[in-house]
């Protein structure tokens, strides 16, 4: 099962957004085409409101309240949540349940730094496989935050790797194709324990800063599967 979580916004009590949903779509037809042979479902999530909202963390919750869905509905069956933008915040945060075995978290939002503050949690990731995807000249969300959060969750969990989108911005259209590839492959081997193409396995088994700053090929999905 995936669970799709839109884009969202820092502070809102406004409902979820449609373009968000829509392009939390787009991404999802491409994964359930790739996993149909291997009877993948794929659902979105619609939110209770489109805002983190502080101490609140809603999307978090909202994505941890869909998985305990999935588990009531399905049975026991493995999760990778896949979130973009603040949904991939939400997708980190809840990673600790049970049923999650993988986060897919693509130009994920995260807080500047705040020695006042506690950093983002790291520790619910352990076990799971983690993949985060971020365009190098991404104007909303700060690439070198979700760069620091991966290399504190890879002290803790080897399965982390991070790709490198270059010039490619928050919604990583320029290069929409590879990014589906490398969102299908990286589902498929999390999910069903497909080999991983060779980009993917070099980036999890590499220490860092190679394996969270592994740049996304030109062609990805056409010519690198072995």
């Amino acid at each position: 099962m995936v669970l799709l979580l839109p884009d969202g916004e820092p502070e809102s009590v406004r409902g979820p957004s449609p373009l968000s949903y829509a392009a939390a779509l787009r991404l999802g037809r491409t994964l359930a085409r790739a996993g149909r042979p291997d009877g993948l479902a794929v659902h979105a999530v619609r939110y209770r409101c489109r805002g983190w909202n502080g101490s609140d963390a809603r999307l978090a919750a909202d994505a941890t309240w869909a998985v305990d869905e999935v588990v009531r509905r399905y049975g026991d069956v493995p999760v990778c949540l896949t979130g973009h933008g603040m949904g991939g915040r939400a997708a980190l945060h809840a990673a600790g349940h049970p049923a999650v075995n993988s986060v897919l978290a693509m130009a994920p939002w995260l807080p500047e730094d705040d020695v006042a503050a506690a950093p983002e949690p790291v520790r619910q990731l352990v076990g799971r496989q983690v993949l985060i995807v971020h365009g190098t000249n991404d104007a909303r969300t700060d690439p070198e935050l979700s760069y620091r959060l991966a290399e504190r969750a890879k002290k803790t969990n080897r399965d982390t790797c991070r790709f490198e989108v270059h010039s490619d911005g928050h919604a990583l259209r320029q290069h929409q194709e590879e990014v589906q590839a490398l969102a299908a492959d990286f589902v498929l081997g999390a999910l069903f324990t497909r080999t991983y193409a060779r980009p993917v396995a070099d980036a999890l088994a590499a220490p860092p800063p190679l394996g969270l700053r592994m740049p996304l090929a030109a062609g990805f999905g056409r010519s690198l599967r072995p």
